[in-house]
């Protein structure tokens, strides 16, 4: 009798745990595909997808659904600048003596990397922002 217990709170410890990673795995997730009907869609930022194809996506969807991509958008470009503030922050506050040294180089290399990810986030916004203007959506609370 004591094994079967066992063997029951083992498996639903199993089940449990396979549940909160799955949750966990679908809640980062970096890139989804949105829907491009009608409805509320699953939406989240997508710097990979080039600039064309996010373009034709964006022009088959319906205004919810590119407020949404555009609202999602514009979080990641305010967290994204938040983070290039603080590293910039963090470059300031190294002494002129150690500016050539290793912590140093791996911040501006950081930062660099930061605003190249900015700069694809940007562009894929503007793609949304256009599009929605072009639909005659409500663009309020969407300026950068």
């Amino acid at each position: 009798m004591r094994i079967e217990k066992r063997d029951v709170l083992s498996c639903l410890l199993v089940v449990l745990l396979s549940i909160a990673l799955g949750c966990s795995k679908k809640e980062a997730g970096g890139t989804a595909a949105s829907g491009t009907g009608a409805g509320t869609a699953a939406v989240s930022v997508d710097v990979q997808k080039p600039v064309p194809e996010v373009q034709a996506q964006a022009d088959t969807m319906s205004v919810e659904n590119l407020r949404a991509m555009a609202l999602k958008y514009k979080e990641a470009i305010v967290a994204k600048q938040a983070e290039i503030q603080k590293l910039a922050e963090k470059l300031k506050e190294i002494p002129i003596t150690d500016a050539l040294g290793q912590e140093a180089k791996q911040l501006k290399t950081d930062v660099q990397n930061l605003e190249t990810s900015l700069k694809a986030l940007k562009d894929r916004f503007q793609v949304y922002y256009d599009t929605l203007k072009k639909k005659g959506g409500d663009l309020s609370g969407l300026t950068l």
